[in-house]
């Protein structure tokens, strides 16, 4: 029921978005964005309107609906991603929303010369089916639109095993607590000492990921490194201090970067 509060997030964004403007600009390199799970292009309208706003050149996949973890879209959107490198002639940033974080981070795995980050948002990043427990409504949905099987169908999808580590360039999972689709603790990559990855908690919902004010925060953060010079998420200023402070009331109890967590303690 906390997912309700997408709509407060998506009418919040507008008041925002002048503030969000004074987040660094960005070099004008490709951004390939990723709808989730049963959703399309046009839910991606809050993420490309600010991405674009910072100078980016954005793209989204283009596919239509996001029907579920399938053969046509993984190979769709790792062709996608190389004609995009060829006709730029520089690395593309890639972010997933939901299980198009899973599409995302698969994309790396399979050209990581053509990216040059990849961000997850609210994605199910953990591939066991033991541990992810998927909301009711969620497993059918999936069993509706994707597979009989329900997520246990994606979870156990070959190619998606890759997914146990992340990939060879810096990425980044966004996660948050009170995620009412995917568990907070299924939204990261923890069990990894690779020091390009980290996990980074926000306050929201899943449904308003794509409109939230303080992931386009941390977005516009991460995608303005200059490309081979990637950092863990260190925020500065005031608003950095306001977030650390409430990373500190009601972000993960675990604390530190070099396991995966850039929640500030």
């Amino acid at each position: 029921m906390l997912e309700g509060r997408a709509f407060f997030e998506i009418a919040l964004l507008p008041a925002l978005f002048p503030v969000l403007l004074n987040t660094p600009a960005g070099d004008g390199h490709p951004v390939l964005l990723v709808p989730g799970f049963t959703a399309g292009d046009s839910t991606l309208i809050g993420l490309s309107a600010f991405l674009r706003a910072r100078g980016y050149h954005v793209e989204t996949w283009g596919f239509g609906q996001n029907t579920g973890f399938k053969l046509k879209f993984s190979h769709a959107l790792e062709q996608k991603l190389r004609y995009m490198h060829h006709r730029h002639k520089r690395k593309v940033s890639i972010v997933g929303w939901s299980l198009g974080g899973v599409y995302a981070f698969y994309a790396a795995h399979s050209a990581p010369e053509c990216v040059r980050s990849v961000v997850s948002l609210g994605s199910p990043m953990r591939f066991s089916v033991k541990e992810y427990e998927v909301p009711l409504v969620v497993k059918a949905i999936y069993r509706y639109l994707a597979h009989p099987m329900g997520p246990v169908a994606h979870l156990a999808n070959v190619r998606s095993k890759v997914l146990r580590s992340p990939p060879p360039v810096p990425s980044t999972c966004i996660f948050s607590m009170t995620d009412g689709v995917v568990p907070p603790e299924a939204a990261r990559i923890d069990d990894t000492d690779d020091d390009q990855h980290e996990n980074i908690w926000v306050p929201g919902s899943h449904v308003g990921l794509g409109f939230n004010a303080a992931v386009m925060w941390v977005l516009a953060n991460r995608l303005a490194q200059p490309e081979g010079q990637w950092k863990p998420f260190e925020p500065d200023g005031a608003i950095g201090n306001v977030y650390r402070r409430l990373a500190g009331w009601f972000g993960p109890p675990e604390q530190g970067h070099r396991r995966g967590v850039a929640v500030p303690g």
